[in-house]
């Protein structure tokens, strides 16, 4: 399964992902044609109850890993963020489960903290990968645009900088959320050796557009959950205002048949 899911990244087509919360979630993109699934590490920790943030359990988590392996054929590939811990031990362990309940990749940030201790995350993720038996892709996910941390040539120069850093130390794709520009992502496609993933939001081109300017992956972030969420929220507040329970009833009247799809 990982090497069917470094091959979805090396073309001809960039590779569209939907990110999954839950076994449910993660069937119904199987089922509606995804070649594979991610997880969002918000819409988990929301659908647990927990905020973003390197907040969520370690084994809920790896239980919603593995709910969501159970009920799939395609690969799958963790949001882990951080890896909940820069404790390299603990990060060591916790890739190791990550595997355990069954996915292939991982999306592993740098956020606010230092690159150089990204480095030394991502040298342990591969050892403990291989120690595993595993291929795992590792999608490191750089955050200078989506945090702010530099502006214009210098968040260029600094992602740049990064992307090699992270390179060397063993990852397999790069992840940069935050720009649209059809401009600035062609550069980075250009600039970065390794497959470029970035987020799906407002203003960013469809796949097509993407794949033309080099980008090989394209996630969904959170964009499900909140439709999803948003739709249920709306529904539910109608529901309570008129006590019409048919109207809700017929909302969902398209759903597959879940107990036939887990059964």
């Amino acid at each position: 399964m990982s090497q069917t899911f470094h091959a979805l990244h090396a073309g001809p087509e960039i590779l569209v992902l939907p990110n999954a919360w839950d076994a449910a979630s993660a069937a119904l993109m199987e089922d509606a044609g995804a070649k594979a699934v991610a997880t969002s590490s918000a819409a988990v920790a929301w659908a647990h109850g927990y905020a973003d943030g390197d907040i969520l359990p370690i084994p809920t988590l790896l239980a919603a890993i593995g709910e969501i392996a159970r009920v799939i054929k395609v690969p799958l590939t963790a949001d882990i963020e951080g890896g909940y811990s820069d404790d390299l031990t603990t990060v060591a362990e916790t890739i190791k489960g990550v595997i355990g309940a069954g996915a292939v990749g991982i999306n592993f940030e740098d956020g606010g903290r230092d690159p150089d201790l990204h480095v030394r995350k991502i040298e342990t993720v591969r050892k403990a990968a291989a120690e595993a038996g595993v291929a795992l892709f590792v999608n490191a996910r750089i955050d200078v645009y989506l945090r702010g941390l530099a502006q214009g040539e210098a968040a260029l120069a600094e992602t740049l900088r990064r992307a090699e850093l992270y390179k060397t130390a063993g990852a397999d794709g790069i992840f940069v959320p935050g720009p649209a520009d059809d401009d600035l992502l062609a550069t980075l496609a250009k600039e970065i050796a390794l497959p470029l993933n970035v987020m799906g939001r407002p203003g960013v081109s469809p796949a097509a557009r993407l794949q033309a300017l080099g980008v090989r992956r394209l996630s969904s972030a959170t964009a499900p959950f909140r439709a999803a969420y948003a739709a249920l929220a709306k529904s539910v507040e109608a529901y309570l205002a008129s006590g019409d329970a048919g109207a809700l009833a017929l909302l969902g009247k398209d759903l597959p048949d879940l107990n036939k799809r887990f059964g």
